[in-house]
């Protein structure tokens, strides 16, 4: 199919779409047809920086990233590097995002808590390997924008809550792996406790310089660390940092 004819395709369901004849997921799919040459690009990117996990792979094949990320910076979506999505935050590189998915080693449904929502990105990649994903956004402007990108994409194995991530979501707990996409000083005990035995936690950890660190919690309920790379997050805010500053 033409460039043109996509483009005539798209405003055509656009249009049956406003006279309600038309479901968003199927514009959502002629929108991200678009740029099917553009991800399987960002994918082989991503796999020359060493993700090789197929899973992982065809996952991020399958998220419109330039959907989650502003207009203006939708010509840049596909480049592997991290991109300002507002609110002081940004969305990881490609190659990050999959790296960290990769480590969580999750199998199709596993429930998932991330922690730092963002543009919902990340959440986007985790729903499409068949995993339940409970996210929290401590910036209420943000994570309701995620959410309605999300629920118009069609992403509904992904739970929102707004609020401090630093306490996790007992209600829901224990979980079988634990993402925080925002950098702590320390890990969070409370997240370390939602955490099933036998599953994994992968935390960028630290301020200025950070570890990204993967957690395997063992049957017995100890905890292995391994340090993975020297990472650039945000920090994760709330409680994380009043803790930091109380010691």
């Amino acid at each position: 199919m033409g460039s043109s004819t996509r483009k005539h395709s798209a405003a055509v369901l656009l249009g049956l779409w406003l006279l309600g004849l038309a479901p968003l997921a199927s514009i959502a799919s002629a929108g991200a047809d678009e740029h099917k040459a553009d991800r399987r690009r960002m994918v082989e990117q991503v796999r020359e920086r060493g993700v090789v996990d197929p899973r992982v792979l065809a996952a991020m094949e399958r998220v419109p990233r330039h959907l989650f990320v502003p207009r203006a910076q939708q010509g840049e979506a596909y480049d592997d590097k991290p991109l300002a999505i507002g609110w002081g935050q940004t969305i990881s590189q490609p190659s990050i995002v999959g790296l960290m998915t990769s480590l969580l080693d999750v199998k199709p449904g596993d429930k998932v808590l991330e922690i730092g929502t963002g543009s919902g990105y990340q959440s986007a990649v985790l729903s499409r390997m068949g995993v339940e994903v409970y996210s929290i956004e401590i910036l209420e402007p943000l994570g309701e924008q995620a959410r309605k990108t999300l629920a118009r994409l069609g992403y509904g194995n992904v739970h929102l809550r707004i609020g401090d991530g630093y306490k996790g979501w007992p209600a829901e707990a224990p979980f079988d792996a634990i993402l925080l996409t925002a950098a702590p000083p320390e890990i969070p005990k409370p997240l370390l406790d939602q955490l099933k035995r036998g599953g994994k936690m992968v935390v960028p950890v630290g301020t200025f310089f950070q570890d990204l660190q993967v957690l395997t919690k063992h049957r017995d309920g100890s905890v292995e660390k391994k340090s993975v790379a020297a990472v650039r997050f945000v920090p994760m805010t709330g409680q994380a940092q009043e803790r930091k500053g109380g010691h």
